[in-house]
């Protein structure tokens, strides 16, 4: 069985809220130039999914009114009375604006992280990444955080209906991933486990520790919240801690996991102070689990990142490598100061507004200390803790 696809659909690339936008789908686009370049992704690897999204597995996850009012804004030329009502459905903010097209593009998100759990569930895979996707905050009723469809809780709900799979859903964001949370708050063979900055300070709020689920799904939700400016060494102990007690409780068939990199240090909308770091290690840590719970059943999603430039092709390159068992990881095990391809450097330096880094991962022993660093690992560690008692 081949171990890994990647899969990506061109349409992805048209969901562009505007030209200033944080979410910027050109990260995408280099990512894959930099795995070409180092031979880590060749056309056998690369899969299409097919363009249509299921309508009825659509409206399992989005309520009717909130798909419908998306197609209508989609158009060129929207009726007055579906503009008036983009407010009520999270669509006319500068955070998720609407825009010509949308329901296309959101659509192939969609239908690309179905695809990539049906690759894996149908057997013809081991692994499957589809780093278009992630967009982990669309709600049931409403756009919220650069989202309109939730294409992880399709590609859960897909898993659900189809095989009857227990899912291990993992969230690696930043940001709380609430939208997946709520889909399958109350579904006991469905456990989320997000780490995240706390809601405390950023967006969209929620992912309390206290938060565990309801009815029957009552302690199939563990969150994750750590202090600003974590760095390194508490987030990838709280991480892995917590990893390993929720496998045990949740005995999963299959990984969905998804990867935002919006924990670096140099992402401009949080206050987390990771290197990368932990975009080599956790990868690693889900791989392990996958082939351990799983008979290596895993999905991978993309998500938040919002330093194009520095950060996110690196971080999802090295996710692809890991999860490809590339040889140029083990190269890097023994090298972290590895250089990344010259050509890419100077091809994207060319349109970077900051100086493009020239090694996979960073040098922190060039960073500034970061103040009161034993007090934000003394208070994750009591918010791992306190998470990981409610798994007993």
């Amino acid at each position: 069985m081949p171990e890994a696809a990647y899969v990506y659909h061109p349409d992805s690339l048209n969901y562009v809220f505007r030209r200033d936008h944080p979410f910027d789908q050109r990260r995408l686009v280099m990512t894959m130039e930099l795995l070409q370049q180092v031979g880590a992704l060749d056309d056998s690897a690369l899969i299409q999914p097919p363009y249509a999204l299921d309508e009825q597995l659509l409206r399992s996850i989005h309520i009717p009114q909130y798909v419908d009012t998306v197609k209508q804004l989609s158009l060129d030329d929207p009726e007055e009375r579906y503009i008036s009502l983009a407010g009520q459905y999270g669509l006319d903010y500068d955070e998720t604006p609407f825009f010509p097209g949308m329901h296309k593009s959101a659509s192939a998100i969609g239908a690309g992280s179905v695809h990539a759990a049906e690759l894996v569930m149908s057997g013809q895979y081991n692994h499957a990444l589809h780093l278009g996707g992630g967009l982990h905050h669309a709600l049931p009723q409403k756009g919220a955080g650069f989202c309109i469809y939730n294409d992880a809780s399709l590609a859960i709900q897909h898993i659900r209906h189809q095989y009857d799979a227990k899912v291990l859903y993992i969230d690696t964001d930043v940001h709380h991933g609430d939208g997946v949370e709520m889909s399958f708050y109350t579904d006991p063979h469905v456990f989320t486990y997000s780490i995240h900055e706390t809601g405390k300070y950023l967006f969209p709020g929620t992912g309390r520790v206290e938060e565990r689920g309801a009815g029957e799904g009552f302690g199939c939700t563990i969150n994750l919240p750590v202090e600003p400016y974590t760095e390194d060494d508490s987030w990838l102990e709280c991480f892995g801690t917590l990893l390993d007690q929720v496998l045990q409780r949740a005995q999963p068939d299959i990984i969905v996991s998804q990867h935002g990199c919006d924990a670096h240090a140099l992402d401009p909308l949080s206050h987390i102070h990771c290197s990368m770091r932990i975009y080599r290690e956790m990868p690693q840590l889900i791989h392990q689990a996958a082939h351990e719970w799983c008979q290596g059943r895993w999905v991978a999603l993309g998500g938040g990142g919002y330093d194009i430039w520095r950060v996110v092709p690196r971080a999802w390159s090295l996710l692809w490598l890991e999860m490809s068992e590339h040889p140029l990881l083990q190269t890097l095990d023994h090298d972290p100061q590895l250089l990344l391809p010259e050509h890419w450097v100077n091809r994207w330096q060319a349109q970077s507004p900051v100086e493009l880094p020239r090694t996979w991962l960073d040098d922190v022993s060039r960073w500034e200390p970061m103040p009161r660093r034993q007090e934000i690992m003394k208070q994750n560690r009591h918010i791992c803790e306190l998470a990981a008692s409610y798994l007993k």
